[in-house]
């Protein structure tokens, strides 16, 4: 993967920020998109201070002109795109159909799904220049299963899939593969702020993982790796689950 390029948005943090990092080992040149321009930045530095190429711009995925910048700096600096994971996104307050606003679903939805299509919309044209490409998003096992409460973020994270596998169709034979990975439970620094301040929110999670642990964020990547490599060559149209055994159930 040494000198191809890739689109990281959310790359400030959490799973977003150790894709970037993972990339960064790999020799990809990295473009991160944040709204978070601040972490963005750190995650930079540390892929640079190993050695590797990776620069920032402020981004809301909501945004298409943001969006534009985004894949228009990844093709300006290093001369094309390879890859993208299209991370960005939000969990949304956790309640049900009837006390979810409409505000709040706008906003969960615009971010989880339309950002994520608007991501697509710009990636996909620069990756048919070179002819190939590979394409991963962030969904999650409540794209996958149904949970009650979260009704927003569920409903999009289950977009994601349908967008997902839609796209994977639609270019199967055009040399760009389109694959989601589906995570569980992953100890991000915003979930390690909930078990810090509500520490029986962890067994909560915990009682539906047959592993029995939480996921770290490198194992997100590692599977963002995988199906970004020609190891992945025949696989497009999957959204891999990555939950410790959840979705078995």
């Amino acid at each position: 993967m040494t000198g191809k390029v890739v689109v990281i948005t959310g790359g400030a943090s959490g799973i977003g920020r150790a894709t970037a990092l993972a990339f960064g080992r790999h020799g990809t040149k990295v473009i991160i998109g944040d709204v978070d321009l601040a972490g963005a930045k750190d995650t930079v530095a540390s892929i640079r201070d190993k050695g590797g190429e990776a620069d920032c711009l402020q981004v809301d995925v909501t945004k298409s002109t943001d969006v534009q910048a985004m894949v228009a700096r990844a093709v300006a600096q290093y001369g094309g795109l390879d890859f993208a994971f299209n991370n960005a996104g939000l969990v949304g307050p956790v309640v049900g159909v009837v006390d979810t606003s409409e505000e709040d679903w706008a906003h969960v939805v615009a971010t989880n799904l339309t950002g994520m299509w608007l991501c697509m919309k710009y990636e996909i044209p620069e990756m048919l220049k070179r002819g190939k490409g590979a394409i991963v998003n962030n969904g999650s096992v409540t794209g996958l299963i149904g949970v009650p409460g979260g009704v927003a973020g569920v409903s999009s994270k289950h977009g994601v899939t349908g967008l997902t596998k839609s796209a994977a169709l639609q270019y199967a034979t055009q040399g760009i593969r389109v694959n989601a990975v589906a995570p569980g439970s992953v100890r991000t620094p915003t979930l390690a702020r909930l078990i810090a301040a509500h520490p029986a929110v962890e067994a909560t999670l915990l009682s539906v993982v047959p592993q029995g642990r939480l996921c770290e964020p490198e194992e997100i990547a590692d599977a963002v790796i995988f199906l970004c490599s020609d190891a992945a060559s025949h696989i497009t149209g999957h959204v891999l689950p990555v939950d410790g055994g959840w979705t078995a159930r």
